[in-house]
């Protein structure tokens, strides 16, 4: 095979990555071999190393795989104030289909389980960067308030994406039911409102 092989919408390549993601996901990352993520995509263990080198790069591969769309329509919604609501719906709906992967994220960042944490680090500070331009953009444009500091913008968007979903099991006890896609739903419009509140320019 020639490297142009290695991409997406290769079989195998796609099988793989999707094995990754349910077995870290499953399981601590010292737990999870390469015979158990191959046998589990139902490929050969040398085709990790022909796409992705090793475990370690299958992991990053895995983690940036399930975050880049993420990142991509961050970058997009950003546009105007009422995208916000927009992604965190779009995020909703990807962790409730991988609850345990903001705990993952979390593991490797604040107990540096894993490899990753310089790579998930990187991640966080392309979003950082790209979030402070679209604000720069957006009160050039008078549509937030001019004197918001961007990274109080980014800790309560990033609470706001990321509490619900890290303390899942417990909402769930406390309210007796699921949060299910249309309750998730609700709570993406709720914050968007509450963020878009919170950027509005003051009124003088």
């Amino acid at each position: 095979m020639d490297e142009a092989a290695a991409t997406p919408q290769d079989p195998v390549y796609a099988r793989l990555l999707k094995a990754a993601l349910e077995c870290f996901l499953a399981d601590e990352y010292h737990k999870v071999t390469t015979r158990l993520i191959a046998d589990k995509a139902n490929a050969n263990v040398s085709m990790i190393r022909y796409y992705f080198g090793n475990k370690e790069g299958l992991y990053e591969e895995m983690i940036r795989s399930t975050m880049k769309p993420l990142l991509d329509v961050l970058d997009g919604y950003l546009s105007n104030v009422s995208g916000y609501g927009e992604f965190l719906r779009l995020y909703y709906d990807t962790m409730r289909k991988y609850p345990e992967f903001p705990k993952l994220i979390l593991k490797v960042l604040a107990l540096n389980q894993g490899p990753g944490r310089s790579f998930i680090l990187q991640l966080i500070e392309r979003g950082r960067t790209h979030g402070a331009q679209k604000l720069d953009e957006l009160k050039a444009g008078g549509q937030i308030d001019n004197a918001l500091d961007p990274d109080i913008v980014r800790m309560a968007f990033v609470s706001l994406a990321m509490t619900p979903m890290l303390l899942k099991d417990i909402f769930e006890e406390q309210r007796g039911g699921q949060m299910d896609e249309a309750f998730l739903d609700e709570l993406a419009t709720f914050n968007g409102r509450l963020l878009v509140a919170g950027l509005a320019a003051r009124r003088t």
